[in-house]
C-alpha cells in the first residue's frame, strides 16, 4: 500500500520530532575557544579559534558543538547565518 500525502507528513513529523534547533552566537578568532557558553536565558554562545575566512569559523562550530553534545559532526547542521555570527543550528 503506498503511503498518501498523510503518510509523507506523518513520517515527516517523525524525523523532525528528533531534531532539536538552537539560535547560537558565533565568536570566531577568539582565545577562549573552542568553548560552549550557556547563558542564564539559554541561549549559547559558541566561541572557536578560527577566523571567518572562506567558512574556516563555520567548521569550527560544527566540530565544538558535535563535542559538546556528544555526536558525530555530520548530526550538526547550519540550517540559517552562514555568513552570520548568529546562526540557527539543528542538532539530531
Amino acid at each position: 500500500m503506498a503511503r498518501g500525502y498523510d503518510g509523507r507528513l506523518l513520517e515527516l513529523a517523525r524525523i523532525m520530532a528528533d531534531v532539536t534547533r538552537y539560535g547560537i552566537t558565533v565568536k570566531p578568532g577568539s582565545k577562549k575557544g573552542p568553548l560552549v557558553e550557556v547563558s542564564p536565558d539559554g541561549s549559547l554562545t559558541v566561541f572557536v579559534r578560527e577566523r571567518a575566512v572562506d567558512g574556516a569559523a563555520n567548521d569550527g562550530v560544527v566540530r565544538v558543538l558535535a563535542e559538546h553534545f556528544d555526536v558525530p559532526k555530520s548530526a550538526v547542521r547550519i540550517v540559517r547565518g552562514h555568513t552570520s555570527r548568529a546562526k540557527l543550528v539543528e542538532v539530531d
